[in-house]
C-alpha cells in the first residue's frame, strides 16, 4: 500500500479525494490536514463518512506529517501553497497541487492574471501540468504536479484534436462554459448562497477569468503558435457538473462524422475520454460523480464552423478524481484504479 496525505481535506475538493481514496485498492490515506477542523474526526465534519473513514484531522505541522506519506495532495487556496509546498519538496516529498500556482510556465502570465507575486518561481521548472492525456510521461516521475482547473480540462481536451490535426483556424475560438456551484469551493459568500443562485443562471468574470490564460497556454503548446480565446464562464444552479460549448471556424471541409472519427482515433487509448457518436451530445448527468469527460461534435455547414460540446464533473475530472488519476500514474498503478465507478446520473 502507498501512503498519501491530504492537506486541505475538508474543502469540497479535499473531501472528494478522501471519498475516492478511502476505497482505493492500493492507496492508504495516512493523514488528513485541516486548518478549520483540526482535532475533529473528519466524519464529524462530513457525517456521510461515519464508520467509513473516521480519521482525526491534524493541524499543519510539516515536520510531523511529512513522515506519514509518500505523496501529498494539497487542496489549498491560490497563494497559500507557498507556505507548504517548498517545505514538502525540501523533505523529498512529491506533491499534487490544486492551486493555480504551478500551472504556468511564465511567471509574468501568472502574476498578471492572479494579480499577485508568485513567491515560488524556482519551482516552476520542476512542475508538470497534471493533464494525463497530454503529459502522462512527465507526470510519472514528477516531483510536483499542478492539477489543472476544471474549465481548462473541459476546454483543452475538447479542442486538442482540432489543433493537432490543423482542422480549425486559430483565430476567433469561442468557449462558453457553465459550472455547478461547487466550482467555487466550500464558499459562504453572498453570490453562492441558495437564494442568490437557485433559479438563476449568470455569467461572471466575462473576458477576464483567470482560467483563460491557462487554456491559452496549453492550446498554444498544442498549436505551436500563440492562441487567444474568448472565454465566458457561467454559474448553473446545480451542485456539480460542467458543460463547455466551443465554436471554431473550420480550416477545411469536414463533416461531423469525419471529425468524430479523428477524435476517436486521437483518444483511442484514453479510458476516461468518451467520444459520442454523431447525433448524440454530452449531458452533465452522464459524468457527474465520475472521472469521465464526454465530447460531442456538430458541424454547422452553413457557417463552416465546428461546435464541440464537452461535459465533466467539476469536482471529478475537473479536480479530485483527476488528481487520483495523476496519483495512479505517479505510483505506477493502472490509471483507472479506484476510478471505474459510473456517473451518479440521478
Amino acid at each position: 500500500m502507498f501512503n498519501v496525505g491530504i492537506i486541505g481535506a475538508t474543502g469540497y475538493v479535499g473531501i472528494e479525494i478522501v471519498r475516492l481514496l478511502q476505497n482505493h485498492p492500493e492507496i492508504n490515506i495516512s493523514t488528513v490536514v485541516s486548518h478549520s477542523f483540526a482535532g475533529q474526526k473528519i466524519s464529524d465534519v462530513y457525517p456521510n463518512l461515519k464508520n467509513v473513514f473516521d480519521m482525526e484531522c491534524e493541524s499543519l505541522d510539516i515536520d510531523k506529517i511529512s513522515e506519514k506519506a509518500d505523496i501529498f495532495i494539497t487542496a489549498l487556496p491560490h497563494g497559500i501553497s507557498k507556505e507548504v509546498i517548498p517545505k514538502l519538496i525540501q523533505r523529498n516529498k512529491r506533491v499534487i497541487d490544486h492551486s493555480g500556482d504551478f500551472r504556468y510556465k511564465s511567471v509574468e502570465v501568472y502574476e498578471k492574471w492572479y494579480n499577485t507575486k508568485h513567491g515560488m518561481p524556482h519551482l516552476l521548472d520542476i512542475s508538470v501540468y497534471g493533464l494525463p492525456e497530454l503529459y502522462r510521461d512527465k507526470i510519472k516521475d514528477a516531483k510536483l504536479v499542478a492539477n489543472p482547473g476544471c474549465y481548462p480540462t473541459c476546454s483543452i481536451l475538447a479542442i486538442a484534436p482540432l489543433l493537432k490535426n490543423k482542422l480549425i483556424k486559430t483565430k476567433g475560438i469561442i468557449i462558453d462554459a457553465a459550472s455547478g456551484i461547487t466550482g467555487a469551493g466550500r464558499n459562504t459568500t453572498l453570490p453562492f448562497q441558495f437564494c442568490e443562485s437557485s433559479e438563476n443562471f449568470k455569467a461572471y468574470k466575462v473576458a477576464n477569468h483567470r482560467h483563460t490564460s491557462e487554456i491559452e497556454q496549453e492550446l498554444s503548446f498544442l498549436a505551436n503558435e500563440e492562441i487567444m480565446v474568448s472565454f465566458t464562464p457561467h454559474l448553473v444552479p446545480m451542485k456539480r457538473g460542467m458543460l463547455c460549448t466551443i465554436y471554431a471556424d473550420l480550416a477545411c471541409d469536414k463533416s461531423a462524422k469525419e471529425i468524430i472519427d479523428i477524435y476517436k482515433e486521437y483518444y483511442k487509448d484514453e479510458f476516461f475520454v468518451r467520444i459520442m457518436d454523431e447525433g448524440k451530445l454530452p449531458e452533465t448527468k452522464y459524468v457527474a460523480g465520475s472521472n469521465y469527460i464526454d465530447i460531442g461534435i456538430v458541424v454547422d455547414e452553413r457557417l463552416s464552423r465546428v461546435i464541440v460540446l464537452s461535459a465533466l464533473d467539476n469536482l471529478g475530472k475537473g479536480a479530485s478524481s483527476q488528481a487520483v488519476q495523476d496519483l495512479n500514474i505517479m505510483f505506477g498503478l493502472p490509471e483507472h484504479s479506484g476510478l471505474t465507478a459510473p456517473a451518479l446520473y440521478s
